[in-house]
């Protein structure tokens, strides 16, 4: 019986996967912004308005869903003009270069890496210090997630996985199945061990981009 939704990955950098609901998810984030030019007919869907015909002014300030705010950016028109959300300024990046380990990243953003990538895809003299300081983040904790995910064979997770963001979760849940499909395989449950599906859907997009 096949199933009736195979998950789809996320997508990698500056391009999201529409096919992946926690891109979907990830673009409904809200970033801070300011109207730079009258937006007609969106204040009620961005619940400044009472009636479906009312515009917002110039001038406004704005928390915008990020998809909307993509659509509207210009470089040129200046339609919108939109701030960083204070997990991705100096004053927390300075705290990720110290010890990025110590933050709770499930509580500051769940779609941390993901929604920090976005980012770039505005005009910001900040963004080579985000990108570094978002790849930096990754490599640091990358070895604690994956190494506790091998120490917690048969264990109650919830606590280990809590200050995790949703990359860091699949991560982890691709570790532990791993070390379960290993136990298995080891006890003669298992005829082979399969790759993760993280590891093949990296490979095909590899692939992919290569024969581009």
């Amino acid at each position: 019986m096949s199933e009736a939704y195979f998950p789809v990955g996320p997508g990698l950098g500056l391009e999201e996967n529409f096919l992946s609901l926690d891109d979907i998810l990830m673009s409904q984030e809200k970033l801070p912004g300011r109207a730079e030019s009258s937006l007609p007919r969106l204040a009620f869907a961005l619940g400044q308005g009472a009636g479906t015909g009312d515009a917002i002014p110039e001038g406004s300030k704005l928390e915008i869903p990020l998809w909307l705010a993509k659509g509207l950016h210009d470089s040129k028109r200046r339609i919108i003009s939109v701030e960083l959300p204070k997990i991705y300024k100096e004053a927390w990046r300075t705290v990720f270069s110290a010890d990025a380990n110590v933050v709770d990243l499930h509580k500051m953003g769940p779609y941390y890496y993901g929604f920090g990538s976005q980012l770039l895809n505005f005009d910001n003299p900040e963004n080579p210090e985000i990108a570094q300081t978002i790849l930096q983040t990754f490599i640091s904790r990358f070895r604690r997630i994956m190494d506790s995910s091998q120490n917690a064979y048969n264990e109650d997770t919830s606590v280990l996985v809590a200050r995790m963001d949703e990359l860091e979760r699949a991560l982890f849940r691709a570790g532990q199945k791993g070390l379960n499909d290993f136990q298995s395989w080891e006890k003669g449950q298992a005829s082979q061990i399969t790759a993760s599906s993280l590891v093949q859907n990296y490979g095909k997009r590899k692939f992919t981009d290569m024969d581009g």
